[in-house]
């Protein structure tokens, strides 16, 4: 038979519920003892409580004794026997401290036979007996291991008395079972503070069952004293009344020790197992059941009641909370009261004479996800407490509690094993696009691989980027879409003139991107790409043509007749669901390769739980368009947020884990590259030359040889509290508005360390997201971008996407590549509308830092000749040693109304949390604050990342010291890197810029030009002399390291090294960098 444990918690005063029968003892079967040793043991009893439970506990000691436990078990009996008879009025609880007596369950024909109690306290439960006839009564086998727990001893040294009472009878013989056992080999009892005793040994249990204190002791720092067995009478009493704060929200109700009680038996309930407790009604119903509710479990009440309030149990503290806040107790003026009255009410109501009750119920508790509620409390377990506080598992809907919970055991799994937040690529993460194309491939029959699939973060980016990518003379864009689109696209009207001449590789040179709505009917589509000829189509259908393929072929048909590319949004048409619809679209593709020509656009907006959250992909079959559009995307909007593709990812997995995996081997369609010479239109000039440049962008995972210290990932250890943060983001509900809002905290952080009042502040996805909203604002105004030399190469190339006027400002290697006052008043005197990009404090990418002398010095010539200035500081704050610190009211003054200045920054050096960005933009300047004021395709921060920032900031400001140490350790790393490096640079040949912050840091190789290097290529070795400009290309080729170009710094000669990469990838490029001078040597 399958082995059920049980515990059994607290003083309990009634009974459990397994089914034990034992005989009632007979009279004349019981042993004859003289009266003087039980008079001399009732009179050492009647002294005191102490006496009589040390006067117990040397029975216990016979008890325990197999030589002596007969002899023992009989003199109880006789005690009991001498006391009915002898002393049938004496009361004995007062007179002796102690009772022997039954207890019965009215109404379930069983009782308790045997049952001792000292001072109605010190006492754990045995075990149920049945009052049937004697002649009837046969023993019943608990099957399970049974422990009883209480942080009383003198409670468990009773509940051993009561155990032998039941195990034994009145002549001292054994009470078997029909396996020939007695309740002294199922029944077990410890002294355990809740369940730390069966914690301690890993023991999994079937019930947990209750009934534990739930009002807070009037004297708090009685509960802070060291439970022992020779404490006081009064503070061991006070443990069955009263309980101390356990740190949980429930504390406010009393029922603080519940709740930790409830947490703690997760981990130990096994799947099936229940939790049964008893709950005073006190705090109300709702209160009592949402303790339970929130953390996971199923409710189902067995039994519930009114009871008298103990006379010995003080509610001061009830009508304490009552008056602090506005929660109201429910007490009733006697058990057949229906209207309930306040703790105050009752309080004074019992102190004038009256009788007051409370509600009392008996709660069966079940998880209803085990296995996955387990994990989520795992790995909020320790040092958790506020998390935990905000932790609700509750739902109204079970299909929006099985994918919360399921989606949070896999957070919190996943985190628990994640050292760090990944940086996905722009194409999106891997994992994700593996599982989209599984999920078309299994439902839908569609034969794609990972590699026609590219993930961005909305729909309304994907369509404003492919726009910018082709810059179309004219598109026709279904009217729904286009209210993200910039204005001057949908306000231009086309110039038809030069409408047949637009396709076949056209290569735009102005501004003229017209932009046409459309309707959503395919036929009236048709009908405007016959007339119009667009080059671009953005398209949706109607619900009613999803059903079958013909509009999606109708479509194909005609942009292929007039060369336009088409692209087709399905989102409202896509069921993440293990029955989806019927998707004309996604029949086709079955059975049919998509043409270069065609396009799928798709958001992943329906989901039940985050509505908000919104992640797109792109389906294709055309490699070029997908590498371009992920390239476009780093440029513009940067990475997709890691946590919004694991989300949808899980959705994915789950579907994936129910569908029968088709053991059949389809052939799979792969992207296919498009010929020269095509009649579509091509990439516009300015976005083949700005991706041409990028240098991070991949369709393909990289190989595990390859070494990449291109990308701008923080891989450094995450603090746990970062973690739990992002974790406490997504599992609360009904998150205020308020709460959402880091704004008030980046501001003043802002004003900390940069010293300046912001007017304004946008917070985004990525600072490159905020950084083209402001380039395009320049370009608006017809303003010339000055951008030093030694600047982030994606921002310049993200700037000659949009087309931007850009002035490099020279610098030279005498002041390490850093501007300087001088520099921007020479240039600024001879340009019309200056705008000055700057990173700082911490320069990306050489690592070095403007003291605050040097951005007055800088700032002061941009005031002088009016100049707009961005100053990125999302490198910044990882300053090696003291953090520089700014006070810019020393150029502006306090009132900076007037002037224009942009600081933007990010979470993933400041908060450390890596590729779970929070940017944003604080702003100074009318125009750059209208330059936001209608941008709904940037993308923006779910709320739940909202969240997880205002926690982190606030607690930065708190000085949290697990926040302060994980600064600290990643400081300390990147010295200790940096240091490293620039050695290994220098034994090498190397000229280095040593950093002094950051996560980057750059170098010359140029003492290696002019040199020659074997390298083996399709089995023939070839020698290749280096140069500039083939340095990275060849050093990636025959070490597998990656390091961002020259031509990407920005300054001649010197390539970056990203030193934030994962340990064993930091030792293996060290060991690249070696062989590689070993070879050319």
């Amino acid at each position: 038979m399958h082995s059920l444990p049980c515990v059994f918690l607290g003083c309990w005063k009634r009974v459990q519920t397994r089914n034990v029968v034992r005989r009632r003892p007979v009279k004349d079967q019981l042993t004859t003892m003289g009266d003087e040793d039980i008079q001399s043991f009732l009179a050492e009893c009647k002294e005191s409580g102490d006496k009589a439970y040390g006067a117990l506990k040397s029975v216990l000691t016979k008890l325990d004794n197999v030589d002596s436990r007969a002899e023992a078990r009989r003199f109880l009996d006789r005690v009991e026997t001498y006391v009915i008879t002898e002393e049938p009025d004496t009361d004995t609880i007062s007179t002796y401290h102690f009772r022997i007596h039954e207890l019965s369950l009215c109404g379930q024909n069983v009782y308790m036979h045997q049952y001792l109690a000292q001072d109605e306290t010190f006492s754990l439960p045995m075990a149920e007996v049945d009052s049937r006839d004697d002649s009837s009564c046969q023993v019943e086998a608990i099957r399970s291991p049974i422990y009883g727990l209480d942080i009383n001893p003198r409670a468990i040294k009773v509940a051993w008395i009561n155990l032998y009472l039941n195990a034994l009878n009145g002549d001292g013989s054994p009470i078997l079972d029909h396996e020939g056992k007695t309740l002294i080999d199922r029944v077990e009892f410890y002294e355990s503070d809740l369940l730390a005793w069966c914690k301690d040994r890993n023991i999994l249990l079937d019930r947990i069952v209750g009934c534990i204190p739930q009002v807070l002791n009037p004297d708090p720092e009685a509960m802070l004293k060291m439970v022992s067995e020779n404490a006081s009478e009064d503070f061991l009493y006070s443990l069955s009344n009263y309980c101390g704060l356990q740190g949980f929200v429930e504390d406010q109700f009393g029922l603080g020790l519940v709740a930790r009680a409830a947490e703690e038996g997760i981990a130990l309930l096994r799947p099936n197992g229940a939790m049964i407790f008893n709950i005073g009604g006190r705090p109300g119903q709702a209160v009592s059941e949402r303790l339970f509710e929130r953390r996971g479990f199923h409710i189902n009440k067995l039994w519930q009641t009114r009871v008298n309030q103990a006379a010995d149990t003080d509610i001061l503290a009830l009508v304490e909370i009552e008056k602090n806040s506005r929660h109201h107790f429910e007490f009733y003026m006697g058990r057949v009261c229906d209207e309930p009255i306040s703790a105050r009410t009752a309080y004074t109501y019992a102190k004038a004479g009256g009788k007051i009750a409370h509600g009392l119920s008996v709660y069966e508790c079940r998880l209803r996800q085990p296995k996955q509620v387990k994990t989520i409390f795992n790995f909020l377990s320790e040092g958790f407490e506020k998390t935990r506080g905000a932790l609700d598992l509750s739902f109204k809907e079970e299909a929006v509690a099985d994918e919360k919970i399921a989606f949070l055991a896999h957070l919190a799994q996943t985190l628990t094993g994640m050292p760090y937040f990944p940086l996905e690529l722009p194409t999106g993460s891997p994992v994700f696009r593996g599982l989209i194309s599984s999920f078309l491939r299994n439902y839908h029959r569609v034969p794609l691989t990972p590699e026609s699939v590219a993930v961005l973060p909305s729909r309304s980016i994907v369509i404003e980027n492919i726009i910018r990518l082709f810059a179309p003379k004219l598109a026709l864009v279904d009217a729904n879409l286009t209210r993200s689109l910039p204005k001057k696209w949908i306000t231009s009207m086309p110039s038809f003139e030069d409408s047949a001449e637009a396709n076949g590789n056209h290569t735009a040179v102005d501004d003229s991107i017209t932009v046409i709505e459309a309707p959503q009917r395919t036929d009236l589509v048709t009908q405007l790409v016959k007339f119009l000829k667009p080059q671009v189509v953005v398209t949706t259908l109607a619900s009613f043509e999803m059903q079958t393929s013909t509009a999606f072929e109708q479509l194909l048909d005609i942009t292929e007749k007039v060369s336009a590319r088409l692209f087709l949004d399905i989102s409202d048409h896509l069921e993440l669901s293990s029955l989806p619809g019927t998707n004309g679209v996604l029949q086709y593709m079955a059975s049919h390769s998509l043409p270069l020509h065609a396009t799928i656009i798709c958001g992943l907006v329906k989901n039940q739980v985050y509505s908000d959250l919104e992640v797109s992909f792109v389906i294709s079959e055309n490699q070029d368009l997908l590498n371009a559009l992920a390239k476009t995307s780093e440029l513009t909007c940067g990475q997709t947020a890691y946590t919004s593709q694991f989300y949808y990812g899980v959705l994915l997995h789950e579907l994936l884990n129910f569908q029968l995996s088709d053991r059949h081997n389809h052939l799979q369609r792969l992207p296919k590259k498009e010929q020269d010479g095509s009649s579509f239109i091509g990439f516009a000039e300015n976005a083949n030359i700005a991706i041409g440049e990028t240098e991070m962008s991949s369709c393909q995972p990289q190989s595990v040889e390859v070494v990449d210290l291109r990308r701008e990932e923080n891989a450094l250890l995450c603090p746990l509290v970062v973690k739990v943060a992002v974790f406490e983001g997504y599992a609360r509900q009904n998150i205020a508005e308020f709460e959402m809002d880091p704004k008030p905290e980046i501001l003043k952080l802002v004003r900390t360390l940069c010293g300046i009042s912001s007017k304004d502040l946008v917070l985004s996805s990525s600072s490159v997201a905020l950084f083209t909203k402001l380039v395009s604002a320049c370009v608006e105004e017809g303003g010339t971008l000055c951008i030093p030399r030694g600047s982030n190469g994606t921002f310049v190339s993200a700037a000659k996407l949009l087309k931007a006027n850009i002035k490099e400002l020279v610098t030279n290697i005498s002041n390490d590549f850093k501007l300087t006052g001088k520099i921007v008043d020479e240039v600024l005197e001879k340009v019309d509308k200056p705008w000055l990009y700057i990173s700082g404090p911490t320069i990306a990418p050489t690592g070095l830092v403007y003291s605050h002398d040097e951005i007055i010095s800088i700032l002061g010539a941009c005031k002088k000749h009016g100049a707009r200035v961005i100053i990125d500081s999302s490198y910044s704050w990882l300053d090696y040693e003291e953090p520089c610190v700014w006070n810019l009211e020393d150029v502006f003054g306090k009132d900076t109304s007037s002037c224009d200045v942009a600081i933007l920054g990010g979470t993933s050096q400041l908060l450390l949390t890596g590729g779970v960005e929070c940017a944003f933009a604080a702003l100074n300047g009318p125009l750059f604050i209208e330059a936001f004021k209608d941008s709904p395709n940037m993308s923006k921060p779910h709320g739940t990342l909202r969240y997880s920032v205002k926690k982190l900031l606030q607690m930065l400001e708190e000085k949290s010291s697990d926040l302060l140490d994980g600064f600290s350790s990643h400081k300390n790393t990147l010295r200790h890197r940096a240091e490293l490096l620039q050695k290994v640079l220098l034994e090498c040949g190397w000229e280095v810029i040593m950093p002094s912050s950051g996560i980057s840091m750059v170098a010359s190789p140029a003492s290696y030009y002019g040199k020659d290097i074997s390298h083996e290529a399709s089995g023939a070795v070839e020698k290749i002399k280096l140069d500039n400009k083939n340095f990275t290309d060849v050093l990636v080729e025959t070490t597998g390291l990656h390091v961002s170009s020259s031509a990407w710094t920005g300054i001649p000669d010197y390539v970056r090294f990203v030193i934030s990469v994962k340990e064993e990838d930091f030792q293996k490029a060290l060991r690249c960098i070696k062989s590689f001078s070993q070879a050319c040597n």
